[in-house]
């Protein structure tokens, strides 16, 4: 089949490779966003699968808005027979209708679970020990339509957010060859979400959502730091001889026979742990403001305080 892929980040560029590569599937043109200015220097940065697209010598549309008449005629133009989308923005129905057989969305969860943004962020953090990947077909709500196929995998019980997403990148890509083949042969038949049981959602993480509350269990905290890890990174928010430092934290351990106070830090023999209402958390990786991610150890031989650090609610 014909086929236009809309997508941004490296996760999407995986199943671009996949149809490129292992199908006998025809990607016709790309549409990804805007190049964006980044960094410090503001230079002009292109989106990963953009930049994969252009080493394919591959048509590439950045439309600044999807409703945009010559966008959209040049869609039409490409002729293609179906729109896979992965990790994208939101279309208009003028965009999702134009193919014969539909454009469909490859979500990283079991939808209807964990609907929205950020699926694998909120799976870790919730401490699910189950995931997967749903392709479904795109219509007028968000995450809504009706599945094609589904894969079911594993959250190992130290996995961190960036882990699932690794992997869960390659079973998606799978996935979308396999919808693309079924839909091909006409041998996909498309079911409602069941609606019947109550689900999590997934929004968009800001950083208000990042704080950690030691008052929670070492469990629920530990589960939100791997969730949070690698992007955007957990904060714990200490003062430190009366300043307030927010400090990221990337790697924690919970020691359920630690007795400290609760906030209280205890620093000694190049360990940094800090109590909670039940046990404490040892802190592995973290972050000082304006400083590189580091292991404590490495830390505390140049970390000078004249009390020791202070979490309060």
């Amino acid at each position: 089949m014909r086929v236009v892929f809309m997508g941004t980040p490296e996760f999407a560029v995986r199943s671009l490779q996949e149809i490129i590569e292992n199908s006998d599937h025809e990607v016709v043109g790309v549409v990804t966003v805007p190049d964006r200015p980044a960094g410090r220097g503001q230079k002009m940065v292109e989106s990963a699968v953009k930049v994969y697209a252009h080493s394919k010598s591959l048509p590439i549309l950045q439309p600044d808005k999807l409703r945009d008449p010559d966008f959209q005629e040049t869609l039409r133009s490409w002729n293609a027979d179906v729109f896979v989308v992965v990790a994208f923005r939101m279309l208009p129905e003028s965009v999702w209708k134009i193919p014969k057989k539909g454009t469909f969305n490859l979500h990283g969860s079991l939808l209807p679970q964990y609907r929205g943004a950020a699926p694998i962020n909120w799976a870790v953090i919730n401490g699910e020990d189950q995931t997967g990947v749903t392709t479904f077909l795109i219509d007028e709500e968000i995450d809504t339509g009706n599945i094609l196929l589904q894969r079911s995998m594993p959250i190992g019980p130290d996995e961190n957010a960036g882990d699932v997403h690794d992997r869960m990148m390659s079973l998606g890509a799978r996935l979308v060859v396999e919808t693309l083949d079924g839909l091909e042969e006409g041998s996909l038949q498309p079911h409602p979400q069941n609606e019947s049981k109550s689900f999590r959602p997934a929004p968009k993480i800001f950083k208000e959502d990042t704080y950690l509350d030691l008052r929670r269990t070492g469990k629920d905290l530990y589960n939100k730091v791997r969730g949070l890890s690698p992007y955007p990174g957990s904060i714990l928010r200490l003062y430190v001889d009366g300043e307030k430092v927010d400090l990221k934290i990337w790697k924690v351990e919970f020691k359920e026979d630690l007795e400290l106070p609760l906030g209280q830090s205890q620093i000694k023999d190049g360990t940094w742990s800090i109590g909670l209402e039940t046990g404490g958390l040892e802190l592995l990786e973290i972050q000082w403001p304006g400083k590189k991610r580091m292991t404590v150890d490495a830390f505390l031989r140049g970390f000078r305080y004249k009390t020791p650090p202070k979490w309060e609610a």
